[in-house]
């Protein structure tokens, strides 16, 4: 880590020049410690549960907890709760650990947690998929559960564990027993941070504050596991939609933590002593181009595939990203560097593209040069170039194509839309996973392929890959799990369930005032410390 220095860089805007919501960091200023930090969106939407999206994620883990964790390295370790499986490996045993209470000073109870699985279930195909092959799952006493399998399922703890994309996160049961659909009456967690509700702004600020009666685990932290004890006395996240402005900011103190920046403006931070820079998440993530399968031209397999076959990854890349140290070409639709990583049938995506037998299979599905709408979202750097490189490649490849531009809060509207593009509907999307979200076929929502019952925006129906999910999640073996993810990976090719346009890591930088950042697949703000 760099030696911390008290210069200020000269010559940046200053707070006056901030956000709306900068300007209230003044009222925040009374805590002890306080981190101000810019995330990679603002917070909105405060399920994380029957949200996917990543910044809810990244809400859920400040005020809940899970019963297990993953380490640095994904190995699931015990958080919550220990467990135990019998020899038969149907029924697994929890036991809650000593010290664990919800934010209004009730302890947690076995029935909580059976309540949150079951409604974590109804929103995860992973839990789903656990729920659906339950014989039991039963309080034993007010520490112990039990978990009783019709089959053995050998990924149940990888699924309990997952940090994304809907991590199994507990709540109290009044609150776990919410319908689906409706919001949930409070934010009560047992998490390290306690969620400042009258402070919360939509969209501009959201402030967390340490938890006092919180028991930390006593193994080091590492990624979503160990121990989770604070720090700081209070954690705001501001939303700064102008990333100039947000450089500007850590640059010149007003804020002391950017969770994503932007690869064009790193050299700013880079050459700034009092600043770090550094890639938190090693996996990072894989952008991906989404087809529609409900409407033409999408819906025939051979035009999805032309539209693969005309995609050259290094273009998006270094479009996207540009500074190689940060991205790599990467087929694989559980991401590269991973257990399951196989690039089978997507070697075209690496080497350039095919655009010649993407014309021949133009013409073999005679394509009438229906047009395909794109979305592009404007507003965030991360997603704005892909559609863009994307256009391109396919008009070279002979689709017509259309270019729809919109903020990232419309387009999160439209790609819900299931209607044709004519009618406010879409051909195609572009967003980024982390990889930790998709490195298996069980949590991988891309790969959920049951029409527009359960399925993910773009609503794929493929019996064939839901009938190899299942066989991967029930098989006994490593190899034989290994072999599953290879026939997965071949499939998904073949169909073009999705395409993977490459790998990036995401740079974190932060003041020197603070240290002892935690690493992993989320960003965390437990085991931080900040010396003023």
């Amino acid at each position: 880590m760099k030696p911390t220095s008290l210069r200020r860089f000269k010559g940046f805007a200053l707070l006056s020049t901030l956000s709306v919501g900068a300007l209230t960091f003044a009222a925040t200023a009374q805590a002890d410690t306080t981190v101000h930090a810019v995330m990679h969106s603002a917070l909105r939407a405060l399920d994380p549960v029957s949200s996917s999206a990543t910044i809810a994620r990244n809400h859920g883990y400040m005020i809940y907890d899970t019963l297990i964790g993953i380490d640095a390295e994904f190995n699931p370790q015990p958080q919550m709760a220990e467990w135990e499986v019998s020899d038969d490996g149907l029924t697994y045993t929890f036991t809650l650990r000593d010290g664990l209470t919800w934010h209004d000073g009730t302890p947690v109870t076995p029935a909580d947690c059976i309540a949150s699985l079951e409604r974590w279930a109804a929103y995860d195909a992973g839990g789903k998929l656990i729920m659906d092959n339950t014989a039991s799952l039963t309080a034993l006493d007010d520490k112990r559960f039990a978990l009783t399998l019709a089959t053995p399922l050998g990924d149940l703890i990888g699924l309990l564990s997952k940090p994304s994309a809907i991590p199994a996160f507990m709540m109290p049961e009044d609150v776990a027993s919410t319908a689906p659909g409706q919001p949930l009456p409070n934010q009560i967690g047992s998490g390290p941070f306690t969620f400042a509700a009258d402070e919360f702004q939509p969209g501009v600020r959201v402030i967390y504050e340490r938890f006092d009666a919180y028991e930390p685990r006593s193994e080091p932290p590492s990624g979503t596991a160990g121990s989770k004890e604070v720090y700081v006395d209070r954690v705001v996240w501001v939303h700064m939609p102008d990333v100039q402005t947000t450089v500007n900011a850590i640059n010149s103190g007003d804020i002391d933590f950017i969770e994503r920046t932007p690869f064009d403006l790193l050299p700013l931070l880079e050459g700034n002593p009092d600043i770090t820079t550094d890639v938190l998440d090693p996996l990072g993530m894989l952008t991906v181009a989404r087809m529609n399968f409900l409407h033409p031209p999408f819906d025939d397999a051979r035009i999805r595939r032309a539209a693969l076959l005309a995609m050259n990854q290094q273009d998006v890349l270094s479009a996207l990203v540009g500074d190689p140290r940060y991205y790599q070409t990467c087929a694989s639709i559980f991401g590269c560097n991973t257990a399951l990583a196989t690039e089978s049938g997507g070697e075209s995506l690496t080497s350039g593209g095919n655009l010649d037998e993407a014309r021949a299979l133009l013409e073999e599905a005679g394509y009438d040069q229906t047009p395909i709408v794109l979305l592009q979202p404007s507003d965030v750097a991360t997603l704005a170039p892909q559609p863009v490189v994307a256009a391109q490649a396919l008009r070279r490849a002979g689709f017509n194509v259309e270019l729809r531009q919109m903020d990232w809060q419309t387009l999160v509207s439209q790609r819900a839309n299931r209607n044709t593009p004519s009618e406010g509907g879409w051909n195609m999307m572009f967003t980024n996973f982390g990889v930790d979200s998709i490195w298996s076929p069980t949590i991988n929502l891309l790969l959920i392929s049951t029409g527009e019952e359960g399925g993910w925006f773009g609503w794929p129906t493929d019996p064939e890959m839901e009938q190899l999910r299942t066989d991967y999640a029930f098989a006994e073996s490593e190899e034989q799990r290994k072999a599953m993810a290879e026939a997965i990976q071949e499939h998904a090719m073949e169909q073009t369930t999705f395409i993977p346009l490459g790998q990036f890591q995401n740079v974190t930088a932060w003041r020197n005032e603070l240290s002892d950042v935690v690493e992993g697949p989320v960003p965390v703000f437990w085991g931080m410390q900040k010396n003023n």
